[in-house]
């Protein structure tokens, strides 16, 4: 196995900690546990990376109220 360094604020770090099931449970595989989380595909097929990728902006900013609500996205959209 190819080992690598990656660069984490200390926030994120903590985070990671905390979703440690044992002490000594690797970031490595926190982060497959989490990446397994994320859908490949459904019914109509599998999903494109960008769109993974998307779909965990779009997790992120609903969490961080950055995203926009329903309400208003139909007014926007006239429907």
């Amino acid at each position: 196995m190819a080992i690598t360094t990656i660069q984490l604020d200390k926030k994120t770090k903590t985070q990671l900690e905390v979703l440690k099931e044992y002490k000594r449970e690797s970031f490595d595989d926190v982060l497959k546990k989490l990446l397994f989380l994320v859908p490949k595909g459904d019914d109509e097929g599998k999903y494109t990376n960008e769109f993974r990728a998307g779909l965990l902006d779009a997790v992120a900013e609903s969490r961080n109220e950055k995203g926009i609500p329903l309400n208003e996205l139909k007014k926007e959209l006239g429907l």
